[in-house]
């Protein structure tokens, strides 16, 4: 995995972000909803594809949402199967409703 690729959070635009330089080549977006932190797309470049960046960028985006107290919500289903693998975040996972898919709805009109 390159070290020239950098993690980043721009809350500012609701995502987390995977940089390579000044190129975006992924993005983590979620929208919060209370004490909720909703996951609902995950997108690596294809050309940057099967490097694990992916899982960087959704540790990064879940770690973070866990250290400021928020819940996890998976709507995205690469986050769902992430947190699949890494059950130490079990205990911070909400399962998603249909509120939830209706805040992402209302977050993306």
């Amino acid at each position: 995995m390159s070290d020239d690729i950098e993690v980043l959070h721009e809350p500012e635009h609701s995502r987390w972000v995977l940089k390579d330089g000044e190129r975006v080549i992924g993005i983590e977006r979620y929208v919060d909803h209370g004490e909720q932190r909703i996951f609902f797309h995950t997108e690596v470049a294809k050309e940057h594809g099967g490097r694990g960046l992916a899982g960087r960028l959704v540790r990064a985006a879940v770690e973070d949402a866990v250290a400021s107290g928020s819940a996890v919500v998976p709507v995205c289903p690469y986050v769902t199967k992430w947190l699949e693998r890494h059950p130490e975040h079990a205990a911070h996972v909400v399962a998603p409703t249909p509120e939830h898919h209706d805040r992402v709805r209302a977050h993306l009109s």
